[in-house]
């Protein structure tokens, strides 16, 4: 499965964004989506996940409220739509893959990633 994440980009602090990522998979309905991001000198952490049919949906507490993800399956693409955007959003943000996952938190089910976007937050 690839993966091609895009929709990055500078914005101001309480700005939006969405982020969408594509599969190049027919059988993109069988797999959970997540949304995890790395900061500069930070470790890589979960945003958010979704399940295979899109009725279940897992979100980082820091993201909680203000992030929505969701996934149109006849496009093969999954998409987080983020809103009320901090400074410390500030990240790349990689979109992964995971066969009949669940939508999990732990990076490392994961077996399928893509290249990551670049979101920047100003102050």
């Amino acid at each position: 499965v690839q993966l091609q994440a895009f929709g990055g980009g500078l914005v101001q602090a309480g700005g939006s964004l969405r982020l969408s990522c594509a599969a190049s998979e027919r059988t993109f309905s069988s797999y959970a989506m997540g949304w995890f991001r790395q900061a500069p000198g930070k470790e890589r952490e979960f945003a958010a996940a979704i399940d295979w049919s899109g009725l279940s949906t897992y979100y980082a507490n820091a993201v909680k409220g203000r992030f929505t993800i969701s996934r149109d399956n006849a496009k093969d693409t999954v998409y987080l739509q983020m809103n009320s955007l901090k400074p410390e959003d500030t990240a790349v943000y990689y979109c992964a893959a995971h066969l009949w996952g669940s939508g999990s938190s732990n990076g490392g089910e994961y077996r399928y990633w893509g290249q990551g976007t670049l979101v920047t937050v100003s102050s």
